[in-house]
């Protein structure tokens, strides 16, 4: 039976836009009948896969999302001497592993594939292994069997480890996520803004008319968001090849990532780098479940933080009551109460997951 650490955070994010629609504006749900604002999952796993603990604590461990595969093949192989003309098919044949082959951009020179394609760093050296061989004068195996020298079903890759992938022509290469991350929801009724702004020409005389270079407007919000993540720890370290320890260091820094990292849309405008200011962590072989719940009703008060780890904790009890022990173990970093801190969390994280 499988062992799961289920996450719990609340974060205030002030006025701000991380996470824009097709218009630009925040995203946005209805909950409840309520009007929320909303982070994408996708945008909070980018972040987390882009922060600084994450790039620092899995240097070397990380994969890599791209169209753009066959140019860095190219680019390695040209480096090294190669002419690029003698290069281009050989990279055309191992890239093709990763996808379809962008006809379009082949025209223009470059070696992208269709799709974007999740790359460990041991796939990557062996398609530049491959090519370089090939370029020795070796051939290259036909297609089906270079996949299979190429592509991995479990290796070092944290990310995808924890997020999986799909590759679209190599199905028996995808990777099932240990990571499920919710889309972060305000706690409370949140309505989006509007920000109407000038820009002032600096070279444009008063003499010549009192107005504005350009005029403009742009959505904002802020409030108190939920996030819920759940990690397979079983199923994160069957994708490692059963590297425990690089499954503990990657659950160490998910969850320090999901505290301190935020989607950066408009972020330059508007500064916001929130850290998460409750955080319950769970672990126990229990099947999962979201405390969402707690915020169907929407959150009141002047004190939305406080009300919001209220509801939550509310939550958590009678579901308890109801359906049994949610958890084996559970650990809480509460800001405003001072209680706990994030180093304690990661310590809770890395325990359970040395023992299992």
């Amino acid at each position: 039976m499988s062992h799961f650490l289920q996450l719990h955070l609340l974060t205030a994010y002030p006025p701000s836009n991380p996470n824009r629609d097709d218009q630009g504006r925040p995203k946005s749900a209805t909950v409840g009948g309520t009007p929320r604002l909303r982070l994408s999952s996708q945008s909070i796993k980018r972040a987390v896969r882009q922060s600084s603990v994450m790039q620092t604590e899995l240097m070397g461990a990380l994969g890599e999302r791209t169209q753009r595969i066959g140019n860095e093949i190219r680019e390695v192989l040209v480096a090294e001497g190669a002419s690029d003309d003698a290069v281009t098919d050989v990279v055309r044949s191992v890239a093709e592993i990763f996808g379809k082959l962008d006809a379009e951009a082949e025209k223009k020179g470059n070696i992208y594939i269709r799709q974007l394609a999740f790359v460990s760093p041991d796939e990557k050296a062996m398609a530049i292994e491959m090519a370089r061989k090939a370029l020795a004068g070796e051939p290259l195996p036909d297609s089906k069997e270079l996949k299979k020298m190429i592509l991995r079903n479990a290796d070092g890759a944290a990310d995808i480890a924890m997020f999986g992938r799909m590759l679209a022509d190599a199905p028996d290469y995808n990777r099932e996520a240990a990571v499920q991350v919710s889309h972060a929801l305000t706690t409370h009724r949140a309505l989006v803004e509007d920000d109407f702004y000038t820009a002032v020409d600096d070279l444009k005389k008063p003499s010549e008319d009192a107005g504005a270079g350009f005029v403009g407007d742009a959505g904002f919000g802020s409030g108190v968001y939920y996030l819920y993540a759940c990690v397979d720890c079983d199923l994160l370290a069957e994708n490692l090849a059963g590297d425990r320890e690089l499954a503990r260091k990657a659950a160490s820094a998910l969850v320090a990532g999901l505290a301190t990292a935020t989607p950066s849309g408009k972020q330059n405008s508007f500064a916001h780098h929130p850290r998460a200011g409750f955080i319950r962590a769970e672990f126990g072989k229990q099947q999962p479940r979201s405390l969402a719940g707690a915020f169907f009703k929407a959150v009141e008060g002047t004190d939305l933080m406080s009300a919001s780890v209220t509801s939550l904790q509310d939550m958590a009890e009678k579901l308890d009551h109801c359906y049994g022990p949610s958890c084996d173990d559970l650990i809480v970093m509460d800001v405003a109460q001072g209680q706990g801190s994030l180093a304690d969390v990661t310590g809770f994280v890395e325990k359970h997951l040395n023992n299992g």
